[in-house]
């Protein structure tokens, strides 16, 4: 009798997947969806990105898991949106718009200036709704609950900051970033410079070190091709779905 080996054994053996993230969807159900699907425990992904963000999602499995800190240690390449003239508590769309304020007298020149201020070796503040922890506690859970937040500025480097289209109340930008860097702080940040507040609207990674969104592949697609791929196993071995 001739023993088949078990579709899951390339994944063990180590896959690194470059996967674009559908919006909603949070970089943890990604992972379960992914886990699920080539049936092994061991796998991780490179560096989390919110529900209502998109893109570039590194996964990892089996022995290459061991390779997440370095994928997360690599430099960071977003475009997106931000929206002037209210900010949120969450300083995204996960939490509703406040404290409106006018855009009056707001020039493209200005909105260069406050990206060339965020530009460089900066101190951050994370957001309050984030899964840093406090008191062994993601500090979203706090937030939640309307208890105090302790959170302290953290040095992060914005090796770009450019904006790419204006068209107030919004304002498209691309950034160049180090891990750590919450795009959503700098939305924030950003609006607080200009004085009239703001938040992100929308938000896309397009690159981690050399490995960019160009190449991923859409979640369904990979899911539909594991399938496949069991299919051929029952008469045959097939290709491992894989981008590296």
């Amino acid at each position: 009798m001739t023993n088949h080996s078990p579709i899951e054994s390339p994944f063990e053996q180590g896959r690194v997947l470059l996967i674009d993230k559908p919006l909603t969807w949070t970089s943890f159900n990604v992972v379960s969806k992914i886990r699920s699907a080539i049936r092994i425990k061991k796998v991780g992904h490179a560096g989390t990105l919110d529900p209502l963000a998109t893109g570039l999602l590194i996964v990892c499995t089996g022995k290459f898991t061991k390779r997440i800190n370095e994928f997360m240690g690599q430099e960071k390449e977003y475009t997106g949106t931000f929206t002037l003239g209210a900010t949120t508590p969450t300083f995204d769309l996960e939490s509703a718009p406040e404290d409106f304020r006018p855009l009056d007298g707001i020039t493209e020149a200005d909105l260069r200036q406050a990206a060339l201020s965020f530009t460089g070796d900066i101190l951050q503040m994370p957001p309050i709704h984030s899964a840093i922890k406090q008191g062994g506690k993601p500090v979203y859970l706090l937030a939640r609950k309307g208890k105090e937040v302790h959170l302290e500025p953290r040095p992060v480097t914005i090796r770009a900051f450019d904006i790419t289209e204006v068209r107030l109340p919004e304002v498209d930008f691309r950034v160049v970033c180090t891990t750590g860097t919450y795009i959503r702080s700098l939305a924030n940040d950003f609006g607080a410079a200009l004085g009239c507040g703001g938040h992100l609207s929308a938000l896309r990674r397009t690159r981690i070190g050399d490995s960019r969104v160009e190449d991923a592949l859409q979640l369904d697609a990979f899911i539909a091709s594991v399938k496949d791929i069991r299919g051929q196993r029952d008469t045959g071995a097939g290709p491992t779905p894989q981008n590296e």
